[in-house]
């Protein structure tokens, strides 16, 4: 069974065929095995590796220069191949890093495991639509598609029933108590596991005449209540960050340090916002925090029966496309793009401090005057989730051109160019090609191998890549500029959701995104192709999605980076600090080997370089990374899966 793809008619493309969801798993459960399918067992293991097969479409040979990779086709087995890399993905980031006893990640930390949750979560979303399939039905094992969907249904309950492990292995008394960005992935972590719940039981388990809703709903459901009370308690903990005093609004990071104005954190506070209004469904538990609604200030005591009465009444009304989230979303996209916070290449520093603040007991200047110029990834991804919600809540297109023409930048920032492709507006005004040619993403025959600002040669690099000396906040980063990436390029409704509360695109705006997104696509594959090489022998990710570059000549390793500053070489490739930039996420020891491991990391002595595995100086291969590999590689199967929609 195969569904056409639509030619984008470039000379770099060819007219593609991408396998349905039942062929592409079922050609991955053949694999060349002719016993009975009912008695084969679908393994998704590491021994599968570098099994990504991308046809070109060039008949001349190809550069033996790595950065200079033969133009990327597209094919069933590609696809076939990223859905099974997917499936291995995952299985190596449970079966290694967590621990089902405890409920937790051991080795991640708290911010980082909400991600890791939210990785999770979108992941079995990806797996739900592999297979179109319904239950309850009856089972036949002579029945491929039968099999096939009992086989995807157990998995995702196996991971799904992990996933409610960690609502409680979850430490939310500790997050409370930390910065607000923290509060805002568990908000994000919470809703998208709702909307997976969602999704999962209206596509598998539709209502059946004569059954009552919760006997044919999937079992899942049951925890929306759970899942929506700590999103709520999270979220109304951390809005208490927006004020008004300093720099005219925005989010404080913390309430426990100097102010500090950042990008991510206002990212956050948008994107959890908006997707309150969208998806919260609601909750009538007031514990364990309430409101005085005069003064606004939350409380933690025992509650007597006048005090239930106030609760109940607060919370009527409080349910998805509350206005109050809306307007919460769209000051503060308002005020982070009027901030300042874009640097030159339009990619969003890490943001700002106020002069003089604290000194002689004044505010100093007030304002956000004192911009700290370091990049990092995930400053550029978090805020697409919230730019496609504002559009979805608001029919406003200049939202989704914001969010293209930030990605766009980004991917230029890679090193990945193209001067061809003009920039295509949605705006109705404007529903035509600009004739001005400007720097695209679609011609991945050219790869500008300096360092362009977060990457070189088309790969996605945190500056602290090349260097190993990543931390465990930084080895998060990528993986969560491709979560939202790929949440902003999900089709775009040509029906509302609720007419009144959401708005539907045209059938001109949903293909021009979609065109938008699709030219994105050889860049996500570019990307997920880098990640893949970089596993190890137990199908652990690396950090350095680029060490192939390092193979060929340059060498990141020849001298150590002085504290508090990384060198700019010669080298082209090398990757230095901005002017006024410092590295808060990933400070650098004041020693380490020239392998790039800390002092900690084997007992204070100094190892030989005997791998010579560049992904494994520094932190090494973590949870951490191996979540960015779930989400680069979930990345290429929905960009591939939605490709023919263009």
């Amino acid at each position: 069974m195969f569904s056409r793809v639509a030619c984008l008619g470039r000379p770099s493309w060819a007219i593609l065929c991408l396998l349905s969801s039942s062929a592409v798993l079922g050609s991955v459960l053949q694999n060349g095995d002719d016993r009975p399918l009912a008695e084969k067992e679908l393994i998704f293991g590491p021994e599968n590796q570098n099994v990504l097969q991308i046809i070109p479409v060039d008949p001349k040979p190809p550069s033996s220069n790595p950065a200079y990779p033969k133009p990327l086709g597209m094919s069933p087995a590609a696809v076939t191949s990223a859905l099974q890399d997917l499936h291995s993905a995952l299985s190596v980031m449970q079966s290694t890093y967590f621990s089902l006893w405890l409920g937790k990640w051991t080795t991640a930390i708290d911010w980082t495991a909400a991600v890791l949750g939210t990785h999770l979560s979108s992941t079995l979303s990806s797996l739900s639509h592999s297979l179109s399939y319904t239950l309850p039905g009856t089972f036949d094992k002579t029945v491929k598609l039968d099999v096939e969907a009992q086989m995807v249904e157990n998995e995702i309950n196996k991971y799904f029933a992990q996933s409610i492990a960690y609502f409680f292995g979850e430490d939310a008394f500790a997050i409370r108590m930390e910065a607000y960005d923290d509060m805002l992935w568990v908000v994000l972590g919470w809703l998208e596991s709702m909307n997976f719940i969602n999704s999962h039981s209206e596509r598998h388990y539709p209502l059946t005449e004569g059954i009552i809703r919760e006997e044919s709903e999937w079992h899942g459901k049951q925890f929306i209540p759970a899942f929506a009370h700590r999103a709520r308690v999270f979220y109304e903990l951390a809005e208490q960050g927006w004020d008004w005093e300093l720099c005219s609004g925005g989010m404080l990071w913390s309430p426990h340090t100097l102010p500090y104005k950042n990008a991510i954190t206002n990212q956050l506070f948008i994107s959890a916002a908006v997707s309150m209004y969208l998806y919260f469904p609601g909750d009538d538990n007031c514990s364990p925090f309430m409101s005085d609604q005069e003064s606004g200030v939350r409380a933690n005591f025992k509650m007597g029966k006048q005090d239930m009465d106030e609760c109940d009444e607060r919370m009527k009304g409080k349910s998805t496309y509350d206005p109050i989230y809306l307007a919460s979303a769209i000051n503060g996209y308002k005020w982070l793009k009027n901030s300042g916070m874009m640097n030159e290449k339009g990619l969003y520093v890490d943001g700002f401090h106020i002069h003089d603040y604290g000194k002689n007991g004044t505010i100093g200047t007030g304002k956000c005057d004192e911009r700290n110029e370091m990049v990092y990834t995930y400053n550029q991804g978090v805020i697409l989730s919230g730019l496609r919600g504002l559009w979805e809540a608001t029919g406003n297109l200049t939202y989704l051109e914001d969010g293209h023409e930030l990605i766009r930048n980004v991917i230029r920032a890679t090193g990945w160019t193209d001067t061809d492709t003009p920039t295509i507006f949605l705006t109705e005004s404007q529903h035509q090609h600009d004739t001005t040619k400007r720097p695209s993403v679609s011609n991945h025959q050219a790869h500008d191998q300096t360092w362009s600002g977060l990457g070189s040669s088309g790969i996605l690099t945190e500056l602290c890549d090349p260097y190993g000396t990543c931390s465990q906040n930084g080895q998060t980063f990528k993986g969560i500029f491709f979560h939202h990436l790929t949440n902003f390029c999900t089709p775009l409704p040509t029906s509302a959701t609720t007419p009144g509360k959401t708005f539907a695109a045209s059938k001109d705006t949903a293909t021009l995104h979609q065109r938008s997104c699709n030219e994105y696509a050889p860049w996500v594959i570019h990307n997920a192709r880098s990640a893949l090489r970089t596993r190890d022998e137990k199908g652990r990710f690396g950090m350095w999605w680029g060490t192939g570059l390092a193979s060929h000549g340059h060498d990141f390793e020849s001298d150590t980076p002085p504290a508090g500053r990384l060198p700019n070489r010669n080298d082209p490739l090398r990757p230095s600090l901005p002017e006024d930039a410092t590295d808060h996420q990933n400070p650098v020891p004041s020693s380490i080997s020239r392998c790039g491991r800390f002092p900690s990391d084997r007992e204070g002595q100094e190892q030989p370089c005997t791998t010579g595995d560049l992904n494994d100086r520094g932190r090494g291969r973590t949870v951490e990374t191996q979540g960015g590999g779930v989400a680069v590689v979930r990345a290429m199967w929905e960009f591939l899966r939605h490709f023919n929609k263009g």
